[in-house]
This record gives C-alpha cells, structure tokens and sequence, in this order.
C-alpha cells in the first residue's frame, strides 16, 4: 500500500504522485550524447484534459443552507473550459435550497434574477450576494488532472525495484533467510498486482490512439466554384427545399441584405444563363443540399487536391493522430498560439496548468506535428514569458537545437493588464520560437523558379525610414529616397500593370497596360526617381509591389502620370528580418482606430500574413493550426490562397470559426480590423470541408466490456491472460450473415452520420479523388465499396 500510494493520483493517473525528497526517487537524467535534460515528472504520460472533481455538497451561507447536487453532471471531453451553470430543484421539507449542477453548453448562463423569483414564491428571500457566495464555495472544489501512462507495467516495475532497493539498505542492518524469502514474496505479488492493474492503463492507451472515425462532415462551396463546372446545377439548388434555410443563414451572417433577390443569382446571356458576379461567391453549405452532395462533389475529378482545407472540430491530439496517415509529410508550416499558461479567464481553454501539465500537453501534441512537416517545413508558435523557456526546452528535444532559427520579439499592448494593476512592471513583449524540420532545407531562402522572368535588382544601402507615407486609394503607401537605392540591373516589364492615383483609387491602366503614378509635390528635376512600396498590389507573398518612378523629363506639373517600373522584390536585397514582429503596427498599417492591444493570445491577421513571408511558403502550399480558437490563421490562408487545416475542440468551432470562414469566402474579409483583405485585394472565392472526430470519451462510452474472472489460472501469468481479451469493445457493428458466410459492416449500430470516405482516407493515408454513392476512389486508383466494405480494412476502428 505505501508503494502504491505513491503512483496513483485522485484521478487514477499512474505517475510520480507523491515524492518526497527523502524517499530519493531518482529518474535518468542524462544520455551519453547529452548531458543536460529537462525532467518532468508527468514526461511519461498522455495528458487527457483538466478537470474538477465536483461532488455532492451541502453549503452553509448567512445561516441559509444550500445543497448542490452533480448526479446528472457529465464530466466534460477534452481539455475545453467550459463553465459550470445551476438550475434551481427547489425548497426541500428540511429547509434547504438544492441545485441541480449543469455543464453550460452554447453559451447558457445561470438565471440569477430568475432563481431568486422562484425562491421568494416559496418565502425564501435572500441576497444575490448570498447566492453567488454559495456558488463560489460550490466552485472550490479540488481540480484534477487525467493523464494516461504511456507504459504502466514498465514504469511501476522499475518503481517498485527503485522502492525495494531502498527499503533494504536503509531499513535493518542484517536480513535473515526468511526476511529475504518475505521480500521476494512481496515483489512476486507486486508484479502480480502491476500486471494486472497495468492492462487497464494498456486498454486506455489503446482507446486513446485508436483511429477516430469522421463524422457529421459536410462541405462548403462558392457558386463561381459550381458554376465553371455545371451552371445547370446552380438552378437546382435554387429550386431546392433546402435553400430557404441556406438563405437564412446568409442573411444572419450579413452575407445579403434586404436588397437580395433569389431571381437575380443567375442572369441570361444569349442562349444561355450565367452567375450574376454579385452573388458569384455566396457560400453553398451542403448540409441543407445532401441529396446533392455527392452530384456537387463529382464535379471535381480529383477532389481533396481541389479543396482549399479542413476545418475539424476535435481534441487536438485525437486529431493529429487520426489525420497523421493523411497528411504526413503533407504540411509546410505549422502554426500554434496555445495557451500561455496565465490563468486568464479569457481563454477558452483551461489556461492555468501545473508546469508539468503543460509540458506534457504540449510535447504529446508537438511531437505528433512534427511527423507532418514536410523535410522543408517549419513551425512557428507564439508563447510568453510564462512558459517560454520551458517551451525551448521540449522544441529542442523534439526538432533538435540545431534547427532552432529564431526567437521573435513581439510589440504588444497590455493595457487591460495595465488598467488592472495586477503588476508593478508590465510586459510589452511576447514571442513567437521559430523552428525548422530539417537542416536540409536553408529557411528564407529564395530561389528563382522561372528563368524567363524579367527583373530589376536593388542594393539598399542602409535601412531608412520612408520620406514620404501617404494614402494609395486607402493603400499605405511609402516612398524612398533613390539615393537609398543603387540601380544594378534593368529589363523593362509592362505585364500586369496598372493605373494609380496618389490621391484616389486604383484604376485600371490605359491600352497600353502600363503603370502610372501621379504626380507628387517634389521636386523631380532635382532627383533621378523615386521607389513606391505599394500595399495591396499584386498576389504576391507580401501583399505588395515595388515600382521605380524614374525622373524622365522636368516641367512636370501636379496632376501629370509618370510611368512605374515594376520591381521583383524577391530581388530586392535589404537587411534581413530583425527579430522582431510588431503587431501594434499591423493595426495602424491597415487604418485601424481603435485600442492597440491584444488579449486572450489573439493574433491579428496581418500578423499570420507576416508569418508565411519568412518561412519560404508559397501559393496552394499546406498550413496547419491545431489550436486553431477563433479562426484567425485559416481565414488568412484562404485570403492568402494558401491550402489550410484548422483543429478546434471548443464549442465556438460552430459558433465563431465556421461562420468566419464562411463570411471569408463570400468576400466579407473585414472580420477584423486589422484583416489582410484590403491588402491583398481579397474579393472571395473557395471550398472546403468540416467535420468532428469520434473523440476518447464517445469510445468509452461506446465499447462494451464483459466480465471476466482473470485468476482462473493462478498459474499462468496475469498479463498474458489478457482480461480484455473476451470483451466485444465495438464489435456490434459487425454481423455474421451465415448464408453468404461473410461479415458485413453496420456503423449505424455505433454513431449516425459517419463519415466512411474521410475516415477509410485518414486511415489509409491516401486523399481521396472520386466519391460516388457505391465506392470511394483514392488517388492511387483504388477503389473501396461502401456498400459491401471489407471489416477487414475498418478493423483498427473497432478492435485494438
């Protein structure tokens, strides 16, 4: 009992609960190849989630007595904060006031006004302060972890011989042959106990790396998407039952306004009809059109290659476990803005972790990112001072130190910290640690794709501040002195140019397509040119072009154009990135007005933006966030017209991150202040998919188990008996057709709305092409029968 009291947690977790620096438990500290380690006494386990162990209570509050009752309180999935919510049961005989205990769910709140209503119908007046006080108290129960170990049998084993060890060369000086027999008795029992009790760690273990099947998927896409493939089909999804409630859900995104007309999506042209550019990008979602899914979705001949993401809502480790297959090696640039571990109210995940907790959630999950980076990728991920250091430490264990590129210094404002008062000092720095895969691959640099491109190449001599900063029809627009610039080499290029005015909007160029720029009031007689740096021009990485105004002639007179050269920036050589990233000034690069901080780790979008512009990420590559919040990071890509996959376990996922991407590709880009639209000139467009995942409390919930009597042979090795060996688990779904003599598959008997392609896609590793109402067909060219599905292929699934 003493051992084992040690290693079990309150919550059942097998670990290094209880270690006193007297009881000398030592772990292994160093390898022949380092000798320095970072040891953490959960480094061992899975981290599951975060949760309070609320249980029944009796509460005592200015003398009025108050019952919490939690029997029908179900403990959360996952590691999302989710608050606690109270539904009045009633006065009972003996005077005192029960609740009933709720997790609250789609943001319901308790009813306070309504509560004390209800008690003074029953001739209970007390206090809102009383009552909150109650709650408050209620609330002060103990807050568990629920971590899983990796290898119980392993660790316990090695524990007990660490314990045993101990216990006879401090206990008694001289040991008699029967003492030494005792001993050997009790290890012999030990290791019977950890046998047995180790199963059940295995079959969590299990469980929790299962593959998890897809569910509820449906699929989001513009009409411009639909039309270029089969305009005929627009007209049926018009005529649909289901479009009343596609068009009130547009109308409740502030997608259209009252001035939309059903009629007046496709127009006729000639002979035929077409989509009103208007309405072009007005996002289909197929789940008010499932009948017609599969007919959209065979539109495309090769289907995951012409989506532009996946938005899944899911714990983030079930996720990146499931979808490893899929996507591995697949992934350019991961980016992740987890929780900072502050204990800020904020956040929507438990954001206040004991040290080791968040280490191991965060090394669980980054070690599985890892293993979708392709050789050239990078990760990128923001953290503060709380657990930056710590951080550090598991990146260079997982990427070695030798890919460490960069730590980034990032300009914040923390004016509700500083309102608060909470600190004497207060930080205007966060950071973001910058990592590479593979040394293989030199991060920034760039290459020439097309030999054929013609370029000018600039020397800046020094970094200077801009001389002149002015509006470009609502683009920032700076302007350098030539002197800060050497001429090297010179081709003209007029593709692609437009016409612009200084002091008003873009406007298309003339016949000619060349670039112009107006007239400035400065001296051009004096001066051989000018560089403009123009936001919002071009579809490249930075959301802007250069362009040289050359002095061609004098006499130029305020209103006249002078012809812009084109630049490459690529070419353009300059001082390398400082490490430093301000985003205080992304929202006053974009015309923002309002207060220049960030809470809650948000991120603005043109802070994302900068991100792919140093980590050598180019059009229709893949970027993953698995701590994906509000959203942010997917809407950029989109705009930026990168592939994207975003994993979000909170229920905001339906509520904030779905409806974002939606009002994204409608053209509705300004979802912040401080978004990337203007910029890149984002005017809507895409398709993409979203689904949930089965996550590790449905399994449980799911699996059957029967008895079993495990020391039937007292002689044979518990562990081999294996006491799982027996149960069904998730087996119901099969059945045995004894005429045919075959085995056929019934997920039905398991969860409704299953995804088979997605799921037999993320199982397999192979994206998917073609998906018809008989068969899924993979990129490879095999084809699988939904109707008639081998058990074989879905076995991991349901039995492990």
């Amino acid at each position: 009992y003493t051992f084992f009291n040690r290693y079990f947690s309150e919550s059942g977790s097998i670990y290094f609960r209880y270690t006193p620096i007297y009881q000398n438990v030592y772990e292994k500290v160093y390898t022949d190849d380092k000798d320095v380690m970072l040891f953490w006494k959960t480094h061992m386990l899975y981290y599951v989630k975060t949760d309070r162990l609320f249980k029944n209570l009796e509460v005592d509050v200015d003398d009025v007595k108050f019952f919490f009752d939690v029997s029908t309180l179900e403990h959360k999935k996952a590691n999302e904060k989710r608050a606690i919510i109270y539904e009045l049961k009633g006065k009972r005989n003996d005077g005192v006031i029960a609740f009933n205990v709720l997790y609250s769910e789609r943001g319901r709140k308790t009813k306070i006004n309504d509560i004390l209503r209800d008690l003074r119908k029953e001739g209970v007046t007390i206090t809102e302060d009383t009552l909150e006080e109650a709650f408050r108290v209620f609330e002060k129960q103990s807050e568990v972890d629920y971590f899983i170990n990796k290898n119980a049998k392993e660790f316990l084993q090695e524990q007990f011989n660490i314990w045993l060890y101990q216990y006879v060369f401090s206990g008694e000086s001289e040991w008699t042959e029967k003492r030494i027999k005792q001993l050997q008795v009790l290890k012999d029992i030990a290791f019977k106990i950890i046998d047995f009790i180790s199963q059940f760690e295995d079959e969590l273990v299990k469980i929790w790396n299962k593959p998890k099947f897809a569910l509820n998927s449906n699929y989001v896409i513009t009409l411009d998407r639909i039309a270029e493939k089969n305009i005929e089909l627009i007209e049926r999804i018009l005529k649909h039952e289901g479009f009343e409630n596609q068009v009130k859900e547009w109308e409740e995104l502030g997608i259209i306004d009252a001035k939309f007309d059903k009629s007046k999506i496709l127009e006729n042209a000639l002979l035929s009809k077409q989509l009103n550019k208007r309405y072009q990008y007005l996002p289909i979602d197929t789940k008010y059109f499932k009948d017609l899914e599969l007919e959209i979705l065979g539109l495309f001949d090769d289907l995951d290659n012409s989506l532009d993401g996946w938005l899944i809502k899911s714990e983030n480790y079930q996720a990146l476990n499931t979808i490893l297959p899929k996507f591995k090696e697949k992934v350019q640039t991961i980016y992740i803005d987890p929780p900072y571990n502050t204990g800020s109210d904020e956040f929507i995940y438990t954001d206040k972790f004991k040290h080791a907790s968040w280490l191991t959630m965060l090394l669980n999950r980054l070690t599985l990112a890892k293993e979708v980076l392709k050789d050239s990728g990078n990760i990128c991920i923001s953290i503060n001072e709380n657990e930056l250091y710590n951080l550090k430490h598991i990146m260079d264990s997982i990427y070695d130190s030798s890919n460490y590129l960069a730590n980034f210094a990032i300009k914040v404002r923390h004016d509700k910290r500083i309102l608060k008062g909470d600190k004497d000092v207060h930080e205007v720095i966060e950071y973001l640690l910058y990592y590479r895969k593979s040394a293989k691959h030199i991060i920034g640099k760039i290459e020439k794709e097309d030999s054929s491109i013609e370029e000018y190449i600039w020397q800046v001599n020094e970094l200077k501040k801009p001389n002149l900063v002015t509006d470009l029809g609502g683009k920032k627009t700076e302007v350098f002195n030539p002197g800060e610039f050497e001429l090297i080499q010179c081709t003209p290029d007029r593709k692609n140019l437009k016409r612009i005015n200084i002091r008003g909007s873009i406007r298309q160029g003339n016949s000619s397509g060349r670039f112009y720029v107006k007239y400035l009031e400065q001296d051009f007689e004096k001066s051989s040119g000018y560089l403009f740096k123009v936001y919002g021009m071009g579809n490249d990485d930075l959301g802007y072009r250069y362009f040289y105004i050359p002095n061609q002639s004098s006499g130029r007179k305020n209103g006249d154009y002078f012809q812009g050269i084109p630049i490459n920036k690529e070419k353009i050589k300059k001082i390398p990135y400082p490490n430093y990233l301000d985003m205080v000034d992304d929202f006053n690069r974009t015309g923002y007005e309002g207060p220049k901080y960030f809470g809650s780790g948000k991120k603005p979008e043109s802070f994302i933006h900068k991100l792919i512009t140093i980590s050598n990420n180019k059009q229709n590559d893949l970027v993953l966030d698995f701590f994906l919040g509000s959203g942010t990071t997917t809407a950029t890509m989109q705009k930026a017209r990168r592939k994207w996959i975003g994993i979000e376990m909170a229920e905001h996922f339906y509520t904030t991150a779905l409806p974002r991407m939606k009002e994204d590709l409608a053209g509705q880009g300004n979802y912040e202040p401080c978004g990337i639209s203007n910029i890149v000139d984002w005017q809507g467009s895409g398709f993409f998919k979203y689904y949930e995942l089965e996550q590790y409390e449905d399994t449980l919930r799911k699996v059957k188990y029967e008895d079993s009597n495990l020391f039937d042979n007292p002689y044979q090795d518990p562990y081999n008996q294996y006491v799982f060996m027996r149960d069904l688990k998730m087996l119901e779904a099969l059945e045995i057709d004894y005429e045919s003599n075959k085995v056929k598959v019934d997920f039905s008997k398991l969860y409704s709305n299953i995804d088979i392609p997605e799921t037999l896609s993320n199982l397999l590793g192979r994206w998917i092409k073609k998906i018809t109402p008989d068969y899924v067909e993979f990129e490879d060219g095999e084809q699988i029968n939904l109707k008639d599905l081998d058990y074989k292929v879905i076995k991991p699934l349901i039995w492990w």
